[in-house]
């Protein structure tokens, strides 16, 4: 039996409750099935600030209330695209834009592809999963709102922006997404709901101070990971959301913006061979001596596939707080 402040759901319940819930903010049955299956995988794949608890984010933020157009291309060359995501909520967007991405580098052999107009895009390493075990090598980069300070500042001047890398391999791909914040936004609005403390030394309220309150620090900011570093990455990132048109929609610098690169590996050398020598480097890495009290060295990605597939069989535990607030939306 799950404690008192957990519920266990199956894929096929938990599927069900997200998709009644977004159909109360009005996506309809083909947009909340993929937002939900997103949803639904990164719960499976262990992260739980970007999966279930997500979907009260996108139903409390104001964009759900406007009106939304059709995803569409508005500008194109046969190896890139440019899309206007129509204020669609970015799981949703972004998975269209894989696909476009994946047709246009399978013809081409290379594709570039932007999206704007859109926000939360939700786990990143979903999308390069899809891409890479369509044979191609991806990067994926996702500019925010302004949530983390500059190092040395005190306000919020760039998104969290995390960058996603997708190599293909058998049976699994090579999948790296980080975020350049110290601690995910997803994971800082979960932890206020459910009234947790944050770990020492990632986020500022807003006077400026450090702080492991959850709610001071959403009024405050988030800091970069690993100093300079982490900023010099959210920088970049940023840089290439405007790439996507992040300030084409509001002229704003500071906004979502979203770009796929994939290429296939045939390009420098036979795809076969390159997954061999992939294979090869992961398994001499693992094999290598591990220090006093480290069970494993692991790759990337390896706990969300193991993850994946125990929940899979076991079912996933979700807050109560989360499973209630998501039935009482159905019913809004």
């Amino acid at each position: 039996m799950p404690p008192a402040d957990r519920v266990n759901l199956g894929i096929e319940e938990a599927t069900m409750l997200g998709a009644r819930a977004l159909q109360s903010v009005g996506y309809d049955d083909e947009q909340s099935g993929i937002i939900t299956a997103n949803l639904v995988d990164a719960e499976l794949c262990g992260y739980s600030a970007l999966g279930l608890a997500r979907l009260l984010s996108i139903i409390e933020d104001p964009r759900s209330g406007q009106p939304r157009t059709p995803v569409t291309i508005v500008h194109e060359t046969p190896v890139s695209a440019l899309i206007d995501g129509g204020n669609h909520v970015g799981l949703y967007s972004l998975h269209k834009a894989a696909d476009i991405t994946i047709d246009k580098a399978r013809a081409s052999g290379i594709a570039v592809v932007g999206v704007h107009n859109s926000f939360f895009s939700g786990r990143n390493a979903r999308y390069v999963e899809t891409i890479s075990r369509a044979g191609l090598v991806c990067i994926h980069s996702a500019s925010g709102e302004p949530y983390m300070a500059a190092l040395g500042g005190t306000v919020s001047e760039l998104g969290t922006n995390p960058i996603a890398f997708g190599m293909p391999r058998e049976p699994d791909p090579l999948i790296l997404d980080i975020g350049t914040s110290a601690i995910a936004r997803s994971e800082v609005v979960l932890a206020a709901r459910l009234g947790n403390q944050l770990p020492e030394g990632v986020a500022l309220d807003d006077q400026g101070c450090p702080t492991r309150d959850a709610a001071a620090a959403l009024l405050g900011t988030m800091l970069p990971f690993g100093g300079h570093k982490g900023f010099g990455l959210a920088l970049i990132v940023q840089a290439l959301g405007l790439l996507g048109g992040a300030a084409l929609p509001r002229g704003k610098v500071q906004d979502f913006g979203f770009l796929f690169i994939a290429f296939d590996p045939g390009l420098l050398m036979p795809p076969d061979q390159y997954k061999q020598q992939l294979t090869a480097l992961i398994e001499r890495i693992k094999s290598t001596p591990r220090q006093p009290g480290v069970e494993e060295i692991r790759i990337p990605s390896e706990r969300a596939w193991r993850e994946r597939e125990r929940m899979r069989r076991d079912g996933m535990m979700i807050d109560r707080t989360v499973y209630d607030r998501l039935v009482a939306a159905q019913e809004t």
